[in-house]
């Protein structure tokens, strides 16, 4: 069984709209892969995702924005022979979206940016926020600048 790459627009978005969390890599001061799993919240190309104000990866983002995104779902087990080890294989829909972190500083933007992220996980649009939550929260996007993907075994 192939991997089929895909490279139309709409399956690469609906792919990132169905996953539940996507990781975030990046690259430490010793050039060093630094991964961590995200929640999200995706809108007009751009990634949306919230963290603590300080800690590793604020370091290594401010220093070095690039990154790479990666979303998948639908993991499933399935075999071509259930008796042949060698035929089993995880069926799976996954996109790799790069870009740079840009943090967001206004405190208007940080409410939108988190209620995208919200709608992700609610379908709700607008929730409330007040100051210390918002000033105690770092949000940040990634505009993608490119994106790729792949299916196997749908």
């Amino acid at each position: 069984m192939r991997t089929k790459i895909i490279s139309d627009e709409r399956n690469l978005i609906d792919i990132i709209e169905n996953s539940k969390v996507c990781y975030l890599s990046m690259v430490d001061k010793k050039g060093f892969p630094y991964v961590l799993p995200f929640n999200f919240g995706f809108k007009d190309n751009f990634i949306f995702l919230h963290s603590g104000n300080e800690g590793r990866k604020i370091d290594i983002l401010r220093k070095k924005p690039n990154v790479c995104i990666a979303f998948s779902n639908s993991e499933e087990l399935a075999f071509q022979s259930e008796d042949v080890a060698c035929s089993y294989f995880m069926k799976f829909r996954s996109v790799l979206a790069y870009g740079k972190v840009k943090f967001i500083d206004d405190k208007e933007e940080k409410i939108d940016g988190l209620n995208i992220i919200m709608k992700h996980y609610t379908g709700r649009d607008v929730f409330t926020y007040n100051d210390p939550s918002v000033n105690n929260v770092l949000v940040f996007k990634v505009k993608i600048e490119e994106m790729t993907g792949k299916i196997m075994g749908y």
